[in-house]
């Protein structure tokens, strides 16, 4: 890629990742703390600034990029620098071939549509108040509520990493068991939080992940996330987002909506990010013979 065109690219990217992550990286700055947004850099663990950095993806060679010689997984080619996809995967091979096995199956299911957000709900189920994670946000319908509206719904929560944080008392309420091991038998296109992950799995394979891909996926969490809280027990009016009412016939339809539309637009990225460990698979069988 001739160096105008790359570095053209990489100047889109900074521009859109600084508008994307700006007001976080302001707040981290004043030490100020949003129960929303927040995830996206402490779950996730990337810092905003990480996450300027573009990567052209795997078998790009950059033209008159040696200022890339210190970047960790690139090598210079006879056109270019260019990701060093085979010692990438040397390195990371298990994680890219979860990955792959995860994101494949998830886009063979047909999305579910009706766990309604209660996993965040099981996360408070009958704790004390010094107990609930966001603990400067209240729980809408009060401790008492939120019990009650998990002991009356059918909870079948497919997430590994969502039931791991679920309390003692909700754990033999969710009808599934999911594991690390099943992962890849267990997540289904409708699930938030599987589509927020898109974001972590793009982490992971960077920087064989192009670096628009990157930050569609940081994105569409970003946008998860919101919802994700919306139709948590946690009153977040303060923060400027109205409640998505599950509890009610008319919450759980503008969840379900909400569901549907975020699996839609995961599902290129879920099937581009597949093409991406299919790249470095391949470099992987062709270096090892």
């Amino acid at each position: 890629m001739p160096a105008e065109r790359w570095r053209a690219r990489a100047a889109a990217h900074a521009e859109r990742a600084l508008a994307l992550t700006g007001d976080a990286a302001a707040r981290r700055a004043r030490g100020e703390k949003h129960p929303v947004e927040d995830f996206l850099f402490t779950y996730y663990s990337w810092s905003p600034g990480r996450l300027a950095r573009w990567h052209p993806g795997v078998g790009v060679a950059l033209a008159d990029a040696d200022e890339r010689a210190d970047w960790a997984h690139y090598v210079a080619t006879g056109a270019g620098w260019r990701v060093d996809a085979a010692a990438l995967v040397a390195q990371r091979r298990a994680t890219v071939r979860l990955a792959r096995d995860v994101l494949a199956a998830t886009r063979g299911r047909a999305p579910q549509l009706a766990c309604f957000g209660l996993h965040e709900w099981a996360m408070v189920h009958r704790t004390q108040p010094e107990q609930v994670r966001h603990a400067g946000l209240p729980l809408r319908l009060g401790h008492a509520g939120t019990d009650e509206v998990v002991e009356s719904h059918r909870i079948r929560c497919s997430h590994y990493d969502a039931f791991r944080f679920f309390t003692p008392s909700a754990v033999p309420l969710n009808e599934l068991r999911p594991t690390r091991v099943d992962q890849a038998a267990q997540e289904q296109p409708g699930c938030l939080h599987a589509t927020m992950d898109l974001y972590r799995w793009a982490m992971k394979l960077s920087p064989a992940v192009p670096g628009e891909l990157l930050l569609d996926c940081f994105e569409l969490a970003r946008d998860v996330r919101v919802l994700d809280m919306r139709a948590s027990p946690y009153d977040v009016s303060s923060l400027g987002y109205p409640a998505v009412a599950i509890e009610t016939a008319e919450g759980k339809a503008e969840y379900a909506r909400a569901q549907r539309a975020f699996a839609e637009r995961a599902d290129p990225l879920r099937a581009a990010l597949v093409e991406v460990c299919d790249a470095l698979l391949q470099e992987d069988v062709e270096v090892r013979g």
